[in-house]
């Protein structure tokens, strides 16, 4: 249940202390005093000392990019707010031989942790459950102190937290332990990635991706529509049309969307969408990771003729020649086959598949692409059934990938919701798989398929969750990173 209250003072601390706790980097700040756990207050990046080192030497080299920006913005006038935290834990650090694994779990160098020991005697550390602000606060520059006044009262509240209850416990708990980070490369590699996201979309997305494995993040940026989505949501429309110049472009834009290939630059057995096959020509042709070659018919009402079958035959044997046999064929048609074309596709094992069901495949690829594997594909175009039956296989192919997509998106909320009700770090696989049972799955699942799908969901190349290994497969752990939307 979400919980209001009122914040008049204002924690300063280094901007690049602010920044690290707003990203999630960090839960951990060091404060002058000592703060008793409960206290609520904004976070003010002020410019007061940091030991007199320089950012090199006090910020650890995986931070300083976001470091030196943070200090580039402060002005000598006004300050910007944009998140409040709650002290969950303070206490006072003197040990020296604990600094350098509090600097692995932290944006501090080990010289900066020592140098504050030196001076201060002792650190106080305090845990920080941070949110943000429904609107930055913009206030004048305040003279330098621990906490500061408020121009007014903040009423805020705890709906936007950096971190969930679970993630943020998980981390505490690594903390306080002073456990290594699990994943130090991926920090390093984040950080290569600071400048290039600022001026590179995919660069950006796989940041933010990094940082919802680390834990650092638990959400996307709302990720923009895939533009081609303009065009594949045409296909079915220009293929139930007589602008058959058209339809053949988009089939081909299409084929390499899914991710064929060919690197064929003969216009005749070419899948470039600018320089189709005109008369005499093969409509696709591709080489990678399969041959596919294919007619394309678009048309408003009329049936299909023999002429259409009869021309990929004719036309496959001059152009590829022995090659043909080893191809998949394919016609892409919006009316029905006559007799004679359906006589002709079905005995030279032809797919006849129509505009309504590629856009439906494509459109699948452009929402999640991950989904579509050619290889798994494949099977369903060589084997029979053939001619136009053999739009229900691609259907069927279709059908069946959407389901592996619920099935994966129920069980990353399955432990999202399981962690959240439980107050749990992490999930031990034997109780997930009790949970999964008596929920609404999708797909009844025993015990070593779920257990393979929760291995694919924690791999770093998918980041959804994360997995503790336990000394046998009941004993995996597992814990929530980000969710898996799935599209409409």
């Amino acid at each position: 249940m979400s919980y209001s209250v009122f914040v008049d003072t204002a924690l300063q601390l280094p901007p690049p202390d602010v920044e690290a706790l707003i990203e999630g980097r960090v839960i951990a700040a060091m404060p002058r005093i000592f703060i008793e756990p409960g206290r609520s207050f904004a976070l003010y990046p002020a410019n007061i000392s940091i030991n007199l080192l320089t950012h090199e030497q006090y910020y650890r080299s995986s931070f300083l990019p976001i470091a030196k920006t943070s200090f580039s913005h402060l002005t000598s006038e006004t300050i910007l707010i944009k998140a409040w935290a709650k002290c969950e834990f303070c206490k006072i650090l003197n040990d020296p031989e604990s600094l350098e694994a509090l600097s692995q779990l932290t944006v501090w160098t080990t010289e900066a942790l020592q140098q504050t020991l030196l001076q201060r005697r002792y650190i106080f550390l305090t845990h920080l459950r941070v949110y943000l602000l429904p609107q930055p606060l913009e206030m004048p520059v305040h003279p330098s102190g621990n906490f500061v006044s408020l121009p007014k009262s903040l009423n805020v509240t705890d709906a936007t937290p950096v971190l969930s209850e679970s993630i943020f416990a998980k981390r505490r708990q690594k903390l306080e332990k002073l456990e290594p980070p699990e994943h130090p490369e991926l920090e390093e590699l984040q950080s290569a990635l600071v400048h290039l996201s600022t001026t590179n979309p995919k660069a950006k997305q796989l940041d933010a991706e990094i940082k919802i494995f680390l834990g650092w993040s638990e959400n996307l940026p709302a990720a923009k529509p895939d533009i081609d989505l303009d065009w594949i949501k045409t296909i079915a429309q220009i293929g139930n049309s007589s602008d058959g110049n058209t339809f053949e472009k988009l089939v081909r834009k299409s084929f390499i969307k899914l991710g064929f290939a060919n690197s064929n630059n003969k216009p005749e057995a070419s899948l470039d969408p600018e320089s189709t096959g005109g008369a005499g020509g093969l409509d696709f042709y591709c080489e990678t990771p399969y041959q596919v070659v294919g007619e394309c018919k678009a048309t408003k009402s009329e049936t299909v003729a023999d002429g259409t079958p009869a021309q990929l035959i004719k036309l496959g044997h001059k152009h590829l020649q022995e090659q043909y046999n080893c191809c998949i064929k394919i016609i892409m048609a919006a009316g029905q086959l006559n007799r004679h074309a359906k006589q002709t596709a079905i005995g030279n094992h032809m797919n006849v598949i129509r505009p309504e069901t590629l856009q439906k495949l494509v459109e699948l690829k452009a929402k999640q692409p991950g989904s579509i594997d050619l290889l798994q594909l494949k099977p369903c175009l060589e084997q029979p059934p053939f001619g136009e039956e053999a739009n229900a296989k691609v259907n069927r192919y279709i059908d069946e990938v959407q389901e592996k997509i619920k099935v994966r998106s129920h069980i990353v909320q399955l432990v999202k919701d399981f962690l959240e009700r439980t107050k749990s770090t992490s999930v031990e696989f034997n109780q997930l798989h009790g949970a999964y049972a008596f929920s609404m799955s999708p797909l009844p699942l025993n015990y070593e398929e779920m257990h393979e799908i929760l291995i694919e969901l924690s791999s770093p190349l998918t980041g959804y969750l994360g997995r503790i290994k336990g000394e046998n497969l009941g004993r995996d752990r597992f814990y929530f990173l980000r969710d898996l939307p799935l599209d409409d």
